[in-house]
């Protein structure tokens, strides 16, 4: 007769072998993801604050990075399916990549615009790049976490449970055991019923503190990165910086809490990975201050005098010694040494047109404007409101710059203060000064982090700040190279409630600029040709006189002839690109 057949126990699945309790794997792992989420949006950080000083316009920057980076990261996830079978040495070189790729993130997109002219495709690149790799994070921990789960569920190694569970499933006892479960079949399924409920649960809680974990690491690096990083360390050492953790993070993890899942050739291969990324990290960073001098020589040509950092930019100085400097603040020119005495003249003098003893320079911290505002000798006050303090300090010491601005922050008559000029409007109006003339000399409307200063309600608070007759002056761009731009200030400028007198004057550029700035060119003008547009404004319905005061000094570039055709040829231009535009507001603006 032939015996039936006898259900035997399968054999239990192999539990990970981990250097700490299966219960306590997710504390590392936690760990691990906070600081690679730390790690994550500095990367992200560094790319939009990069592209904004670089390219220009912050908020088509973000939005770029952004958007890619997020989808990139749905990308990601689904690539790491494919690599759950090999989750630990997939996370390892996941890690490995983005260290290396986000740390010199940085230093390639300076370079590019360095020496190509051109960062926009870099910049996507490296968006998506970082996007796919960060995206990729979650799936494979998640792998990893309940591989180490299921270590704890069977008992781990060397667990009495375990081994009880084999003996009774042995030759005596083992087939009864089964058969029982067999015949009655309820246990068995409530047992399996309860073990499935408690692994779902499982499985959310742990997601939970995955997510929870990886938010909280954003927060610290979202914080470190404007507060700790920026400052301390600069934009490129601090991408190197954040790499070498990240890559000593993720692979310290995998090499140390899961080597028994790796091979041999995968922990050979980890280990390469690691040496290298840090090997070319750490090249990179003891090279940097090189690679900075050898950009800006690609930049700014040879002629580099000082270059410095200040908390808000990067401020650059080039030109022949004794020669007439141009001052860079973050790649754009804001000086151009020999001319910038034409954009000075049509930016101040037809203001000074009336009334006079009191002046408020709002920008102007290269002391230029106010030079031109001190050759009025019935002038009683100059203030100069400037956001930053480096500005301020090299042209009151860098010989070169301060010959060219007269040494103008040296004349008693002038106060130097320091801050946003919205918000110093906007907090001195209780016991505001009233002023002649304001001189609005900022940067241009075309950069989205000025776009509060040429907004309805920055030119309502200077309105605020005119005595009676007063005037104020904007530069607004190129009314021939942005038209809409510069037709758009005077929009704002009318639904401010001032009446408005366009007119500009033409100058040179240095061609060194990227971006819109004060070296705007003409459509169709010469390559070394450009000009300016201002926007001249009293309260009140009445436009101001466009001309020059009686006691005006003589000018270098500026007469009547000249203020008046370059006034008919700005208005020229207001026939259809100025027709019918809105004014810009914070909360919506249009430039």
């Amino acid at each position: 007769m032939i015996d039936p057949p006898v259900t035997m126990p399968l054999p239990p699945k192999r539990a990970a072998r981990l250097p700490v309790r299966p219960g306590a794997v997710r504390y590392p792992v936690l760990a691990v993801v906070f600081v690679c989420a730390a790690c994550g949006l500095v990367y992200e950080l560094e790319l939009v604050a990069l592209a904004s000083y670089l390219i220009g316009d912050s908020v088509t920057q973000a939005s770029v990075v952004l958007s890619v980076m997020v989808f990139a990261m749905g990308i990601g996830s689904l690539l790491a399916k494919r690599l759950r079978c090999r989750a630990a040495v997939g996370f390892g070189l996941v890690e490995g990549g983005l260290a290396l790729i986000g740390g010199c993130s940085a230093m390639v997109l300076y370079a590019a615009f360095a020496w190509l002219g051109e960062s926009r495709y870099v910049l996507v690149a490296f968006s998506l790049a970082i996007g796919v790799l960060i995206g990729a994070e979650i799936p494979l921990l998640m792998s990893l976490i309940q591989r180490a789960e299921s270590a704890r569920g069977q008992g781990g190694p060397g667990a009495g449970g375990g081994a009880e569970g084999r003996s009774d499933g042995g030759p005596e006892g083992g087939g009864e055991g089964w058969s029982d479960e067999g015949a009655d079949g309820r246990g068995g399924a409530e047992g399996r019923g309860g073990d499935g409920r408690r692994e779902a649960q499982d499985a959310a809680g742990t997601v939970a503190d995955l997510f929870a974990a990886d938010y909280v690491g954003a927060l610290v690096g979202g914080l470190a990165f404007p507060f700790l990083l920026l400052p301390w360390l600069g934009q490129l050492t601090g991408a190197l910086v954040t790499g070498a953790v990240n890559a000593v993070a993720g692979g310290g993890l995998v090499l140390w809490l899961f080597r028994h899942d790796l091979t041999a050739r995968a922990r050979t291969l980890l280990i390469g990975v690691n040496v290298a990324v840090l090997a070319v990290l750490a090249t990179a960073t003891v090279l940097v201050d090189d690679f900075e001098q050898a950009a800006r020589r690609a930049v700014y040509g040879d002629s580099v005098r000082v270059a410095v950092h200040t908390e808000l930019q990067e401020v650059v100085v080039a030109g022949e010694r004794g020669g007439p400097p141009d001052l860079f603040l973050n790649g754009r020119l804001r000086v151009g040494g020999q001319d910038e005495y034409r954009y000075h003249e049509a930016l101040v003098h037809p203001a000074m047109n009336g009334p006079h003893a009191r002046v408020l320079v709002l920008g102007g911290g290269d002391g230029l404007a106010a030079r031109e505002v001190l050759r009025y000798p019935d002038v009683h006050a100059v203030t100069v409101v400037e956001l930053d303090p480096g500005v301020v300090r090299l042209a009151r010491t860098d010989p070169d710059l301060a010959a060219l601005n007269g040494h103008s922050f040296r004349d008693p008559r002038v106060t130097v203060a320091y801050g946003d000029a919205f918000t110093w409007l906007r907090s001195s109006r209780p016991v505001q000064e009233r002023y002649d003339v304001v001189i609005s000399d900022l940067p241009d409307p075309g950069i989205t982090p000025s776009a509060k200063l040429y907004s309805e309600e920055f030119y309502g608070l200077a309105a605020g700040a005119l005595a009676d007759g007063g005037r104020l002056v904007v530069h607004a761009g190129s009314a021939a190279a942005r038209p809409r731009t510069y037709w758009t200030v005077d929009a704002t400028l009318r639904a401010a409630g001032f009446a408005t007198r366009p007119y500009g004057t033409g100058g040179r550029t240095s061609g060194l600029t990227d971006g819109p700035d004060r070296a705007g060119r003409s459509t169709g003008a010469a390559p070394d040709e450009g000009e300016w547009g201002f926007l001249l404004a009293a309260p009140g319905g009445r436009p101001p006189v466009l001309g020059l005061d009686d006691a005006a000094p003589r000018l270098r570039s500026l007469t009547p002839g000249v203020l008046t055709e370059g006034g008919s040829r700005v208005e020229r231009s207001r026939t259809g690109a100025g027709a019918g535009l809105p004014p810009s507001t914070l909360v919506h603006p249009r430039y």
